[in-house]
């Protein structure tokens, strides 16, 4: 059975935005549809149910959300299949478990229960950083949103070599038929003077040279395997973050790999992957590694 594009959705204005980009996505790969909405109104409104009612107010509520989203589907792109579905559970959870089966997630930049001014919600954060599977954040510029600039920027870190994220970007950008913009970051140290006397003469060109070296090694087989996906390669000074935040101004997708790190908060991902979340001018892919 193929493995679907799954969508969380929640009634809010940022839900549908993913829905429609997640509609064009499945359309383009040609997946079926899976609109999800995680909700515990079952714990609240027992009472009611067991009393014979018909559809408690929680169960209506939730059954419109969905139902809305498939009807946007249907009438955006009536050639993709779309199934639905209310899981009596708390969101994260939900969409991590069904990440197991999925494609890929895709989320909206933030939910209804988010408080104003967030750049990021909180369902979305925990999810990118925990799922088994890439996981979109739909977010972003009118420009990044809808896919005008006939690009995708993949940002290539130390462990990147014929990664998931590598190659989640080479199939994206040949389905598309656009571009595909690889970015290495790279830095000079403040001790570089201590390079071996070889490298000390032109520390920064060593540098360079390194990411330039990476950057050959990370693309080598995605390049053999697609060869007609157009590639521009950059080695770029400065720190990755903010070299892929300038980056996506021009992209209708960022993608990186995952940098996640354990701590007493759980799963987290690293900062390149936490600041493009919140400050990218178009979707971010999150891929873990495979």
């Amino acid at each position: 059975m193929e493995s679907p594009l799954v969508v969380g959705v929640d009634g809010s204005e940022s839900s549908f935005v993913a829905t429609d980009w997640a509609a064009d996505e499945a359309l383009r790969h040609g997946l079926p549809l899976r609109l999800v909405y995680a909700s515990l109104w079952h714990r609240y409104e027992g009472a009611a149910l067991a009393s014979g009612l018909d559809r408690p107010d929680g169960q209506v509520f939730a059954d419109n959300i969905v139902g809305t989203a498939a009807e946007r589907v249907r009438r955006r792109t009536p050639d993709v299949k779309v199934v639905t579905d209310v899981l009596p559970e708390d969101t994260v959870s939900a969409l991590l478990r069904e990440g197991r089966h999925a494609f890929a997630l895709v989320t909206g930049s933030r939910g209804r229960g988010d408080i104003a001014g967030l750049l990021l919600g909180s369902v979305s954060l925990a999810v990118a950083a925990g799922a088994h599977c890439p996981v979109i954040v739909v977010r972003g510029d009118k420009a990044g949103l809808a896919a005008t600039h006939d690009r995708i920027t993949l940002g290539v870190g130390d462990a990147d070599v014929d990664s998931a994220a590598v190659r989640f970007a080479f199939r994206e950008a040949e389905l598309r038929g656009c571009t595909l913009d690889v970015v290495r970051a790279w830095c000079c140290p403040a001790h570089a003077t201590k390079d071996p006397p070889l490298l000390a003469g032109d520390p920064a060109r060593y540098h360079e040279d390194q990411a330039s070296t990476l950057l050959d090694e990370a693309l080598e087989a995605a390049v053999q395997n697609h060869p007609d996906v157009h590639v521009k390669r950059a080695t770029v000074e400065g720190p990755a973050r903010k070299v892929l935040l300038a980056r996506s101004a021009a992209a209708d997708l960022l993608v990186v790999g995952a940098r996640r790190r354990h701590s007493q908060f759980g799963m987290q991902l690293g900062r390149v992957g936490h600041t493009v979340l919140h400050h990218a001018s178009c979707p971010v892919a999150v891929v873990p590694a495979s």
